[in-house]
């Protein structure tokens, strides 16, 4: 990756620290704990790969700036409630997130639930804050994230993972459930970027599904050969909790060589999918490589 990528990858991570802290609550204003809990699970930490995706992909499209600003702090909080959700005794039972405690941790139970509940009702209200896009596609972009947040996105891969802890999935089963679990997000990241640019062609949405396809799954694979070969300090969370846990991984099911392998072959696939769009899309493509190449 290049430097003038790194440049780019540091002032959007820098911008969406901002951004994100201005559109939550201050921590002074009441409910003071819940504020203070909702800021502690989405600043200071994070690869922003979301955000990442979104300002690339409009970029590309022409997107303005308060448009991609809104997409992407929306886009990070539905992730931060996932993560907070996820970490909790009830699913994951997890006491380590971005090499801090998390939130039900330093917290509460109860607080947690609610920070989750409260990150997903803000990210809607920021999304619609937006004011630079035609109301008919604004729609549309609230109607994605809501299908990518839901039973039919995220949520739907959650329920699908619970469910198949200590049960063998063939690797179809596997896929099914990542793409939901972490792919709908992530896809909803390039095409919210993309819609807050442009009315998208047929094509032009072929070509970015196929792209999310490839990153979504490389994500998730990478994200198993880590847990399986990482430490937890390296993390920020703990490693080699899937194996505890009993829950099936591309590891568990083609194993590490692999796995690492398939990582790859995606990260090509993501490459092959951006064509259309050529040395426009470089910032795409650099994301691509970072999903797969990343040690964290």
């Amino acid at each position: 990756m290049s430097a003038s990528f790194q440049d780019w990858m540091k002032t959007i991570q820098a911008g969406m620290e901002q951004d994100l802290s201005s559109y939550l609550p201050a921590e002074d204003v009441v409910p003071t704990k819940l504020h203070a809990a909702m800021r502690y699970a989405v600043l200071d930490g994070g690869k922003r790969v979301r955000p990442l995706l979104v300002h690339a992909a409009g970029a590309l499209f022409g997107a303005d700036a308060q448009a991609l600003s809104r997409a992407a702090a929306a886009l990070e909080m539905i992730h931060a409630y996932s993560l907070v959700h996820d970490d909790m005794p009830c699913m994951d039972d997890d006491e380590l997130r971005r090499g801090k405690p998390t939130v039900h941790v330093a917290y509460d139970e109860a607080t947690a639930l609610l920070v989750g509940d409260a990150l997903q009702a803000q990210a809607f209200g920021v999304l619609a804050g937006v004011d630079s896009v035609p109301p008919q596609r604004l729609v549309a972009m609230l109607r994605l994230l809501a299908d990518a947040a839901g039973s039919a996105g995220m949520c739907g891969g959650q329920a699908i993972d619970l469910d198949s802890v200590g049960i063998s999935l063939t690797l179809e089963q596997l896929e099914r459930m990542h793409q939901l679990k972490t792919g709908a997000l992530l896809r909803a990241s390039v095409v919210l970027g993309a819609m807050a640019g442009k009315d998208l062609t047929e094509a032009e949405l072929k070509a970015l599904h196929d792209y999310s396809r490839a990153i979504g799954l490389a994500f998730q694979v990478v994200d198993d050969v880590l847990d399986a070969t990482a430490d937890s300090a390296t993390l920020g969370k703990t490693a080699g909790k899937d194996a505890a846990d009993n829950k099936p991984t591309y590891v568990s099911i083609l194993g590490l060589e692999p796995s690492i392998a398939l990582a790859e072959k995606l990260r090509q696939d993501a490459h092959a999918a951006l064509a259309p769009f050529g040395e426009q899309a470089l910032r795409l493509r650099e994301l691509a490589d970072l999903i797969v190449q990343r040690k964290a």
